[in-house]
């Protein structure tokens, strides 16, 4: 019976399509990311340049995301749902509009990309199969093919081509409970049972393709 329980949650359905908010501007958008400061971290282009290539490598490229995406982590930035100090201070001195008009700036521009994911075969098969024997959903169901995301779901990111030393963390701490904002608690269901080797097998798998 447990097990069939997982195997219905592993087979369920994206979730319907979402309703996508104004779009911004993304030539205003530009020049706002830059008088943010949002370049030094997330580079000129939104691929990650600056402080992303340093030791640590942890910042989110940002290049062809969702813009209801970036406009919805800046508000749980805001509100405290997602926990981060710089970014809670940087997302409280901004407004909706001026988020809407960076976020529409970096998705304006050429999308992620990665130099090979198919070596991490075990990534690569939780991402497109998922679990069914431990009710983990495959991630392909909400994150579309190769993680580049799905037109109908703006509130999923884009994670195809995403730094992996970020998307590892991020992985980490959902699986931990160190991040909860995501609908339903439902990424803190699907990384909950994944080992440390599987968690870094889908980061480099993912920030592959």
């Amino acid at each position: 019976m447990v097990w069939s329980a997982q195997a219905a949650n592993a087979k369920r359905k994206a979730p319907p399509a979402q309703v996508a908010s104004p779009p911004g501007d993304p030539v205003l958008g530009k020049d706002k990311a830059d008088a943010e400061r949002c370049i030094e971290c997330h580079g000129v282009d939104g691929h990650g340049a600056g402080h992303a290539n340093g030791p640590e490598g942890k910042f989110a490229k940002l290049a062809g995301q969702h813009p209801d995406y970036i406009l919805k982590q800046i508000r749980d930035f805001r509100s405290g749902a997602r926990k981060h100090d710089q970014m809670a201070i940087m997302a409280r001195s901004v407004s909706d509009e001026d988020v809407r008009d960076i976020a529409a700036y970096f998705a304006s521009q050429p999308g992620m990309k990665g130099e090979g994911g198919d070596a991490h075969t075990v990534g690569r098969r939780l991402y497109e199969q998922g679990d069914a024997t431990r009710g983990v959903l495959a991630c392909v169901q909400c994150h579309g093919a190769q993680g580049k995301g799905v037109a109908g779901l703006p509130l999923v990111p884009v994670i195809g081509g995403q730094e992996w030393r970020y998307l590892d963390q991020q992985l980490r701490d959902w699986r931990s409970g160190e991040r909860r904002n995501s609908a339903d608690g439902v990424m803190n269901q699907v990384l909950k049972p994944l080992t440390d080797a599987e968690v870094e097998s889908l980061a480099l798998y993912l920030s592959g393709v």
